[in-house]
């Protein structure tokens, strides 16, 4: 083990960790109105962590500290994904957070909850998987709460208890699996989980996955969502909705392609993945609040992102396509969040009449960002669909994939009664009655969200016919 390299392996999460530090210490020594000193450290740490993450991505596989930290394209991925979507996020909360009482810590905790997350994308031993999943949830707590509202205080006291239960479960199964296999490093496991109990390991992978689900915002562990998305701050809102998932889904998706088939976990994955998408699209039908819709198209997306998980290590595309999906994905719903951030007070979908003829711009960046959650083509949505619909068609869950293509057309429903009060003008009794002066920044962030999942879309789309 060389400790050096291992950390210069690492130095994506070593900035995010240094501008956490040096946010919180320097917004602890600034007056009020002098707290964006700590954003622009903030926005620095993860821009140079972004490219970190895009110049280990170019390099060779490899791991670190005795192989606990898996280093590889899924790795690097998913720290540029994080990165970037904390980018953005904190710029979506520039208006909203400027000179509150919370304003450098809330640049923290979401450096320290994206660091956890990033934990989490490479993590290749039980114990580090533990201690991601430890760093990514403590701070979102605080994150979701931290506005001091009566709704943000409901929404952070579920999500922490929902996150302590399925915690625990979690450090259960991984108490099981180390238990069978004599291991908690991910290259043991399967050697000492073939010949252990099938029925102990099953109840010790059912424990991990529910902890990761709780990340992914995933049936069973997603009733926190929603309450998330319409209680908490706007930036605390689209950062709980994206990045979490980001990391919980990457870090199931590492430790299922290292399990023995004889538990049948992919049939276990596939039926979490139905409910999940199913359950998401139901719910979603009645909003009438944006946020609350989000929340709920947030917890269908997880149902499709689960797809690829089902045939981990069984389909050279599943990995890829998950990674694509996150990335279009993150794009898509930072852009929704952003549209709702730039106008806060319309708590319905009534009250977005007239935005087509006020701010046409907002309205198409709110067009792109929904349909692409929808899987319209030439978004990166689209890419994602289609590609972790063909890895479960590739893996033999051909229902799964009629299934999930069934409520993508289902889910189109809901997303046009936002978009059409949009492109409706604006009758002087409605709720949308009034000016629509804009918020700047998250106005800013949901054009440049939809220009970005545009470029995922094409350019994915250009690299993927590329080879053939």
């Amino acid at each position: 083990m060389n400790p050096g390299a291992d950390a210069l392996a690492l130095l994506p999460e070593i900035l995010m960790l240094a501008g956490a530090i040096t946010a919180l210490l320097t917004g602890s020594f600034l007056p009020r109105e002098r707290q964006w000193i700590s954003r622009i450290i903030a926005l620095g740490a993860l821009a140079a962590s972004a490219t970190a993450a895009a110049a280990v991505l170019a390099g060779a596989a490899g791991s670190a500290y005795s192989g606990s930290y898996v280093i590889d394209a899924g790795t690097g991925a998913g720290r540029l994904v994080v990165a970037i979507s904390a980018l953005l996020v904190i710029m979506l909360g520039t208006d909203e957070l400027r000179g509150t009482a919370r304003e450098s810590e809330t640049y923290t905790l979401i450096l320290l909850a994206s660091l956890g997350a990033t934990v989490l994308t490479g993590a290749a031993d039980l114990l580090v998987l533990i201690a991601g999943f430890l760093l990514a949830s403590i701070p979102l707590y605080a994150l979701i709460g931290i506005g001091r509202t009566k709704n943000g205080a409901e929404a952070a006291l579920k999500t922490y208890l929902q996150g302590a239960f399925f915690g625990i479960l979690l450090m259960l199964g991984v108490a099981v699996l180390y238990a069978v296999a004599g291991s908690t490093s991910y290259s043991g496991l399967r050697p000492g989980l073939e010949h252990g109990s099938g029925a102990i390991m099953g109840v010790g992978l059912v424990g991990v996955l529910a902890g990761l689900m709780f990340k992914a915002g995933a049936v069973p562990a997603h009733f926190w969502v929603p309450d998330a998305a319409e209680g908490a701050g706007t930036a605390a809102a689209a950062f709980a909705t994206t990045v979490p998932k980001i990391g919980g889904l990457l870090a199931a998706y590492r430790l299922l392609e290292h399990m023995p088939g004889t538990v049948a976990w992919p049939l276990l994955v596939a039926l979490l993945s139905t409910m999940t998408m199913t359950l998401g699209n139901l719910a979603a039908f009645s909003q009438k609040n944006p946020r609350r819709l989000l929340g709920w198209s947030t917890v269908s997306q997880a149902g499709y992102l689960l797809m690829p998980l089902a045939v981990a290590g069984a389909v050279p595309l599943a990995l890829p396509s998950l990674v694509l999906y996150l990335a279009g994905y993150s794009a898509a719903n930072l852009a929704a969040f952003a549209v709702i951030g730039t106008y806060p007070g319309r708590d319905v979908l009534s009250a977005y009449e007239g935005l087509s003829g006020a701010r046409p711009w907002h309205a198409v960046a709110l067009v792109v960002a929904l349909l692409s959650l929808v899987g319209t083509p030439p978004t990166g949505v689209f890419l994602g669909k289609l590609t972790v619909f063909s890895a479960a068609w590739d893996g033999g869950f051909w229902w799964l994939a009629v299934i999930a293509a069934t409520n993508t057309l289902a889910s189109l429903f809901y997303y046009l009664r936002w978009l059409a009060p949009a492109f409706r003008p604006a009758t002087p009794d409605s709720a949308g009655a009034g000016d629509f002066a804009p918020q700047v920044w998250p106005g800013h962030v949901a054009i440049a969200g939809a220009i970005l999942t545009l470029a995922v879309g094409i350019g994915g789309g250009i690299m993927w016919a590329g080879p053939a």
